[in-house]
């Protein structure tokens, strides 16, 4: 076993070394970089060191083999891969994952990769299938029914069953089900017939819950979301993190289980309020489906999902960097918390970016929430009270798709200029932000360090 892990990091070695010197990479730094990615994959933090300068003209062939690089260390990497997707209509052989036991004790998740239609030059979209609450083999057996449904081809469907179906370990954005989430999408970045430009979260009742928090967590990796028969409080799921990406949701009038009509129909008021105020960002889809209870018709929500594409580099975002089931993201869209500016556990910390020419405007508040009113004991409305940050570290990740490189950059933070310089083009912004994204759309060659004070 020993002599088979020395072969494949001996072979990775060469196949990063062989591509990275396509990008003007050496041998040594290739072999860094190797090693480096290798260790992010175990769960090491630290960041990478490199006083590498990268050319202008160098920019696109060292990106590619940045990500070769990535690629190579992950194909070699020991886990469960993504099976390949199967076009039947019954069901078959299915791929399995089993999540850490340290976030969950004897969860193994198996799954159905399924593909409609035949596959489009950039890619199939992809759409992650959540389940309702039950039996778990039924409702996991419905969700391949319902897949195969919907007008929504060519497009592949990732179809996970629950593994465990009792008390909170049933919930779909807890910490071991965030692990295969972002599992998912490393992977599915991989890809060549997976267009990363088109991918979308959705489910049903409990998925619909579990749905549109990913969908505030994960936006800047998002297409769109389309959580069913749900309607969070949202607290768990802000509204304001949707901009730039497609959202839908559509729950029945008289779906009265845990306010979802409600929480809605708040779901709709406020994202009304903040695409009016952002014309163009808030692209949404809530109905409150009239007559109806908790059961709708599911077929209106990919079809509609999938005339969207990701915006990987936004003018403007909006990040409320919130705490779901005890983890905090590190990052969003080209952005990088290194030192946070909360205060206290119950504090979160918003990040408001607005990108003109060559100027950053950064906003960093910190947030507060008060219950305003609660349903069936369950914190439901709130109201929000925001202070300016006064302490913090960020990273601001550059890139020639949003700036001009050859000239300097601006940053104000909090209406005040904090630095005003030509920002240079290293392999270390490269690397750090492949490391820290896994996205093919975000590995930036600069980057500014922001103090937050």
């Amino acid at each position: 076993m020993k002599r088979l892990i020395i072969l494949q990091v001996l072979i990775l070695s060469v196949m990063c070394g062989y591509a990275c010197n396509k990008g003007k990479i050496s041998k040594r730094n290739a072999k860094k970089i190797t090693e480096y990615f290798r260790q992010r994959l175990q769960g090491d933090s630290a960041l990478f060191s490199s006083s590498k300068k990268i050319a202008a003209g160098d920019i696109e062939r060292t990106r590619a083999a940045v990500w070769e690089c990535w690629k190579n260390a992950v194909m070699n990497y020991e886990e469960e891969k993504l099976t390949a997707p199967f076009s039947s209509e019954q069901p078959r052989d299915t791929g399995y994952w089993h999540l850490p036991e340290k976030l969950e004790p004897n969860a193994t998740m198996p799954y159905y990769f399924i593909k409609k239609g035949e596959a489009p030059k950039e890619g199939y979209p992809l759409f992650l299938y959540m389940h309702g609450s039950g039996d778990k083999r039924s409702e996991w057996e419905t969700g391949f029914r319902l897949c195969h449904s919907y007008n929504d081809a060519p497009s592949l469907h990732f179809i996970p069953q629950i593994p465990n179906g009792y008390g909170e370990l049933y919930r779909w954005a807890i910490q071991s089900k965030q692990w295969a989430w972002e599992k998912l999408l490393r992977l599915a970045f991989l890809e060549d017939y997976i267009d990363p430009d088109r991918i979308y979260f959705y489910g049903i009742s409990e998925g619909g819950y579990g749905s549109q928090r990913l969908a505030s967590f994960y936006a800047d990796y998002l297409a769109g979301a389309g959580p069913m028969a749900g309607g969070e409080p949202l607290k768990n799921a802000p509204m304001e993190n949707l901009a730039n990406i497609a959202f839908s949701l559509r729950t029945g009038e008289r779906d009265y289980g845990f306010a979802r009509n409600a929480m809605t129909d708040n779901a709709a008021k406020t994202i009304s309020k903040l695409a009016e105020k952002h014309p163009g960002l808030y692209k949404n889809y809530i109905e409150i489906v009239p007559g109806m209870g908790h059961g709708i018709n599911y077929e209106k929500t990919t079809p509609w999902l999938s005339k969207h594409k990701r915006n990987a580099h936004p003018t403007y975002f909006y990040w409320e960097d919130y705490e779901m089931y005890g983890r905090h993201r590190t990052g969003f869209y080209n952005l990088r918390v290194n030192e946070t500016s909360r205060n206290s556990d119950e504090e979160r910390t918003c990040y408001e970016m607005r990108i003109d020419g060559n100027t950053i405007e950064l906003k960093v508040e910190n947030v507060t929430y008060t219950t305003t009113k609660s349903i069936y004991n369950i914190p439901m409305f709130f109201e929000r009270s925001y202070s300016a940050a006064t302490k913090g570290n960020v990273t601001i990740f550059l890139n020639e798709q949003l700036f001009d490189l050859s000239k300097p950059i601006k940053v104000v933070l909090n209406g005040k200029e904090v630095y005003n310089s030509k920002p240079e083009r290293t392999l270390e912004a490269m690397v750090e932000s492949c490391a820290e994204y896994f996205d093919p759309e975000r590995v930036f060659p600069a980057k500014i360090d922001i103090d937050i004070r």
